[in-house]
């Protein structure tokens, strides 16, 4: 999809409208701001970025491991990315 005006490149590598790229930032933010959000994300942190494994890991499970912090910081970053949209 050629980029103009009107879309954005995600944080996530997809483009879209920015207004949809402004509207999930909001909705991760008010899902992950709230305690049970905010629970639940600290769990999250706790087995991916918050967790290390030793040299004797698998590719396989290293792969798994950084696809899911991918995730995690994917969550972290769009709350940022609101926060300083709201901000300024």
């Amino acid at each position: 999809m050629p980029q103009n005006k009107q879309t954005n490149l995600g944080i996530d590598g997809f483009p879209r409208p920015i207004e949809l790229e402004k509207q999930i930032n909001a909705n991760i933010h008010t899902l992950f701001t709230s305690p049970t959000g905010n629970a639940v994300l600290t769990y999250l942190k706790s087995i991916t970025t918050q967790s290390i494994h030793g040299s004797a890991v698998t590719n396989d499970v290293l792969r798994h491991v950084e696809g899911q912090r991918y995730i995690v910081g994917l969550i972290e970053n769009r709350m940022i990315k609101h926060e300083r949209n709201k901000n300024g």
